[in-house]
């Protein structure tokens, strides 16, 4: 039991810092209550014991004598496959892997353990002898990423070891292999990337969870092809039977289900749903399934709720919800054993600070990205730092289940009172509900691109900053200290996102579905993986899409500016027609001024026609940077031309006609790992417009939902997720009273066109960098580089921070309207 982690308050700093007479913050535990609270806004409190396990565990499997369980662990930095004893809690053995994803499977006799390679393109064939991991053999199913796009996820193995079924997530279809000769006997095409499979008891059916649809396909083993599909859910990923092989249980991520399907008949007799409130809102993320050894109860995983909702489901289409388990961050997987309930929890028990701090580099690829363990690196990576845990529950009863209930619900700060009425004030600018109007008609929402709030505003005296870490200061990014210092300050503040994959997606949706989450880490890890994450793969888009959807719907006005696109060209059909032709997207050659006169000269023209939209999006995002890439725009003169694109567009839209019913919503779609001395996730958020407080610090705790939630309200938009819909407005920035002075942009105070020059470690290490996509280069060595582009090349960069926070919040009612 040693390896046991004890949630204990020495996990966590106990300092404390009082904002003000009516706000405190605190890096830890509540102590009376135990809960963590996370840079999201949700809280934990994860019953059971707590075993470590590794990066992301995705998957995990028992022995069918359930003496073995099995992790894969598929995460950013290592990639590890354990091996466990369920019984005594203890790890037996661990082997590292080059590159894995979802796909595991036990042999029936428990000799063999098959494992997916990933986009290495192949099956790990594990010998396990006394409870050891032995060295794999492999059976290959195509070259390499990026020669071939296969990637394995879900595996199933006949009782007989004959043959092995994998379906895959690149070229979406389902193999069959011959485990004899070891060799491909068939490849079927499916609809859409697959994610599990399952064998029926006969062996005849092979039943595929198509990821990327809301279809489950029936696959005829003995003629190898496609009899059928049924329709579930949509993103359908673990598949359940019972032992009888009568009753299917789907789990569906996007919509908050589980389908029970008739087996013999095809047909989906009940929906559960297993959101913690009746409502159509994703962000469940249901994804994990377990049944008791009696078949009477169903347990299932809700990756984003941090809970197991719990039904009891004896009496086929006539299932009972029977309560929640509390768990840990963002569960991925469930099984039973005995008494037992196994979850894997794939962010671990909480953000954390990094513990090593400075280290040696490990190896380097040829692109400057670490590879292999990640342990000794010199700055620990923020994708790489939530290390996963394995709970381990005592199956509780009634008495218990009842107190588990209601601890999910203290942690949960999601409700359906809070969709019908959002927090807020009488007469403030920000409505608190759909029909309510605001004098704010145009929204200008402004994306930037990867800054913890120390690394610009920790030089700002009257907010929670820390000078030492500040990078960007007044002198490199005048406009933006003018928006904090003469508006609303707000230093707690942080994105929903870990990186842009995700984090582009949070800030136009409020939500990252389960397919992004569980594999932008692959392609972040250097492992191959198809990207698209801005709107060009439909398998990756929320169940009722991105705020533009929710415009389109409501008939509220929009436009992007290189936002999901450049150029006027795009992917995302719903952006198709509304795209700035003038406007580029990522692209770090052209510089943040030309973004700025792209929406000038076509702001100018819609005014003129009387034709501004009400949304609109804006991509400014050199501040990026190409850290010391020779040749390139220095990381300060890449800030600071960001800056003065932001100070000339709020200039231009301060002097204009709209200015009086105008407001500019700026963050960065994610932190990109930088040093920050509460949080990694702490990041600048800036609110500018006439009916924005002037000179005003705000320390309430906000989030990238919370801006979206702002938006919405001002727009008339529903929410689109559970995550919008329970954070808090920002209607503490705003007034009544509208003050309608313009802005004047600031002139840079540095060198625009100064180019990284120095021959050195880091200049050397730069040019290596992918710059031609957003996070491509790797975020750890990229911010370590732009540090020492400003601090000096011997300098060293303090590790990041990970929290968990504790709000002591003041007491107030909300106004009723």
């Amino acid at each position: 039991m040693k390896n046991l982690i004890k949630i204990t308050g020495t996990l966590f700093s106990a300092a404390l810092f009082m904002f003000n007479s009516l706000w405190a913050q605190i890096p830890g535990k509540v102590k009376e209550t135990e809960q963590i609270l996370l840079p999201n806004g949700w809280k934990l409190s994860p019953a059971g014991r707590q075993l470590q396990l590794g990066d992301l565990p995705l998957n995990m499997q028992l022995s069918a004598s359930e003496k073995l369980l099995a992790v894969t662990n598929n995460g950013q930095s290592t990639q590890t496959l354990q091996l466990i004893d369920p019984q005594a809690e203890k790890v037996l053995s661990e082997k590292e892997l080059g590159m894995s994803w979802y796909g595991l499977a036990f042999s029936s006799d428990e000799k063999n353990l098959y494992v997916s390679g990933g986009n290495e393109n192949v099956i790990l064939d594990f010998n396990v002898s006394n409870h050891k991991l032995k060295t794999p053999d492999t059976i290959r199913l195509g070259d390499a990423w990026p020669k071939s796009k296969i990637c394995p996820a879900g595996i199933a193995i006949t009782r007989d070891m004959s043959r092995l079924y994998t379906v895959t997530k690149e070229d979406n279809s389902v193999y069959t292999i011959d485990l004899k000769t070891r060799k491909v006997i068939n490849a079927s095409q499916l609809p859409e990337m697959a994610y599990s499979c399952l064998l029926s008891p006969d062996e005849k059916t092979l039943y595929i969870s198509i990821w990327g649809s809301n279809q489950l396909v029936l696959f005829d083993t003995q003629s190898q092809t496609i009899k059928g599909n049924i329709t579930v859910g949509n993103h359908p990923n673990e598949l359940l039977l019972n032992k009888k092989g009568t009753l299917l249980y789907v789990a569906n991520a996007n919509d908050n289900s589980v389908s029970i399907i008739n087996t013999k008949t095809g047909k989906v007799i009940e929906t559960l749903v297993t959101s913690l409130y009746p409502t159509n809102l994703t962000g469940s993320t249901t994804n994990g399934l377990a049944l008791s050894v009696n078949e009477k109860t169903l347990y299932i995983a809700n990756a984003d709720n941090n809970c197991v909702a719990v039904f009891d489901v004896s009496s086929a289409a006539n299932s009972k919800s029977m309560g929640f388990i509390p768990v840990g961050w963002y569960p991925t997987n469930v099984k039973l054993t005995g008494n037992k309930i196994l979850i894997t929890n794939g962010k671990g028990l909480t953000s954390i600070a990094n513990p090593k701090g400075p280290q040696p580099y490990a190896k380097e690829d040829n692109s400057g990205v670490h590879v292999g363990s990640t342990a000794n690196s010199r700055l620990q990576y923020i994708a790489g730092l939530f290390k996963g845990t394995l709970s381990i529950i005592d199956a509780p009863n009634e008495t218990q289940l009842k107190a588990y209930t209601k601890q999910v619900y203290a942690n949960t700060p999601f409700n359906n009172d809070k969709v019908a009425m959002a927090a807020g004030e009488t007469g403030n600018p920000i409505p608190r509900k759909p029909g309510q109007q605001s004098p704010i008609k145009h929204v200008f929402y402004i994306i930037k691109e990867n800054r913890t709030y120390d690394q610009v505003l920790g030089d700002m005296g009257k907010g929670n900053g820390d000078r030492s870490l500040c990078i960007f200061g007044n002198e490199v990014t005048p406009n933006q200290h003018a928006f904090a210092d003469n508006y609303v300050l707000m230093d707690n503040f942080y994105v929903d996102a870990e990186v842009s994959a995700d984090g582009h997606n949070w800030s136009m949706a409020a939500y990252a579905t389960d397919a992004i989450e569980k594999t932008w880490p692959t392609t972040y890890g250097n492992r191959g993986g198809s990207t698209g994450y801005e709107g060009a793969r439909p398998a990756l888009f929320p169940n009722d899409g991105y705020i533009w959807d929710y415009c389109q719907r409501a008939g509220v006005s929009f436009r992007s500016y290189g936002e999901f696109g450049e150029f006027g060209k795009t992917k995302y059909k719903t952006l198709q027609g509304h795209m700035c032709a003038a406007a580029p997207g990522f692209d770090l050659n052209i510089p943040d001024q030309v973004r700025y006169d792209a929406w000038a000269h076509d702001f100018d023209s819609l005014e003129t026609a009387g034709a501004v939209p009400q949304l609109s999006t804006i991509r400014i995002s050199n501040d990026h940077t190409s850290g010391q890439k020779r040749g390139a725009i220095t990381p300060i003169a890449a800030v600071a031309d960001n800056d003065l694109a932001v100070g000339k567009l709020i200039d231009h839209l301060s002097n204009s006609s709209l200015w009086r019913e105008s407001v500019v919503f700026i963050l960065e779609d994610d932190a990109q790992n930088g040093p920050d001395h509460i949080d990694a996730h702490r990041s600048p958020v800036y609110v500018v417009g006439p009916y924005v407080k002037r000179n005003t610090v705000v320390h309430s705790m906000y989030s990238t939902s919370g801006v979206l939630r702002t938006i919405e309200l001002i727009l008339g938009l529903p929410p689109m997720s559970q995550y919008d819909a329970a954070a808090l407005p920002m209607y503490e920035c705003f007034t009544a009273t509208p003050d309608l002075s313009p802005f004047k942009a600031i002139p840079a105070k540095v060198d625009l066109t100064s180019r990284n020059v120095a021959v050195n470690k880091s200049s050397k290490q730069s040019d290596s960098f992918n710059f031609k996509k957003e996070d491509a280069a790797p975020d750890l060595a990229l911010n370590e580089v732009i540090w020492k582009s400003v601090k000096g090349e011997d300098a060293v960069m303090p590790a990041p921070k990970r929290s968990a926070f504790v709000i002591l919040e003041k007491k107030k009612k909300d106004d009723d309207d």
